[in-house]
């Protein structure tokens, strides 16, 4: 659990197939101590999952240090429609280790989970994994981590 200080701000949507595991996510992530964001959908009625991960993906974007949560049935079109915005490193992560290195390696600011294709004991897990490591890119040995992650921030997006 995390202090008042130490608060991270999250930003979570979801499309109608991840609308339940949403619901269930926040209030994990409330109850751990983070301040969470529920940026949509709100209710099982069909929407149209790249509208949810812009609004997202400009939410992290215009706040420094944020993170955020997307989920669709599997991950992909959330994660792929992110992508598209300059900026933003998405990555869809189906177990611990991808969200770590996901965070390690690449400075993802954005985690996507497959809410059909993940349980919820798994997506607890990779949510924190993902929120509790750390980019390696400011440290000495992290250069090359940091060098990659600017060559994408500069690879355009859109």
């Amino acid at each position: 659990m995390l202090n008042d200080v130490d608060k991270q701000l999250v930003y979570i949507g979801a499309d109608h197939a991840g609308f339940s595991v949403k619901a269930e996510l926040r209030k994990y992530l409330v109850d751990s101590g983070y301040e969470v964001t529920d940026l949509g959908c709100f209710s099982e009625d069909s929407v149209d999952y790249p509208d949810v991960a812009r609004e997202v993906g400009e939410k992290v974007l215009e706040t420094p240090k944020s993170l955020g949560v997307l989920l669709c049935g599997t991950g992909i079109g959330m994660s792929m429609a992110a992508n598209k915005l300059k900026g933003i490193r998405a990555a869809l992560c189906a177990d611990e280790s991808a969200a770590e290195m996901a965070r390690r390696h690449n400075d993802a600011n954005i985690v996507a989970i497959g809410a059909r294709t993940t349980s919820m004991d798994l997506a607890k897990k990779i949510l924190d994994t993902f929120l509790n490591t750390k980019f390696e890119g400011a440290q000495a040995d992290g250069e090359r981590h940091l060098r990659r992650v600017v060559k994408m921030n500069e690879m355009g997006g859109k």
